[in-house]
């Protein structure tokens, strides 16, 4: 997956061994925050599956997440959780949905709407 966002790294030479070594701590601390918030950026509209501790699974695409992993997701559809392993039901369109973090179990990225973003650059 090609990221689009680009890493800078801004400082400013300080004095002292202690001042340079918190000051390289940081900037690791910020490439590694900055990576991160990438790929989550990299993310966006993508269609996702998310599969909640009451075994409910919802899909839709990913709009957006905060600090205590909450997702929201847009065009949501809500698919209960099968007693017959065959048959999975009809969904019930939620539209905008929220999930919040504790609830999660898993979320999965549809290959097919990552290819779509790597290809079409």
């Amino acid at each position: 997956m090609a990221l689009k966002c680009k890493m800078r790294s801004e400082y400013v030479v300080t004095q002292g061994t202690n001042e340079i070594l918190m000051l390289k701590l940081m900037l690791v601390e910020a490439s590694a925050y900055s990576l991160a918030r990438c790929k989550l950026e990299n993310l966006l509209n993508k269609s996702m599956r998310i599969r909640m501790t009451d075994g409910r699974t919802l899909v839709g695409l990913f709009l957006c997440t905060d600090r205590d992993c909450n997702v929201i997701l847009g065009s949501a559809q809500e698919f209960l959780k099968s007693t017959d392993s065959f048959s999975q039901g009809e969904p019930r369109v939620l539209g905008l949905a929220m999930i919040p973090g504790h609830h999660v179990v898993s979320i999965e990225v549809e290959s097919e709407s990552l290819q779509t973003t790597t290809h079409g650059l």
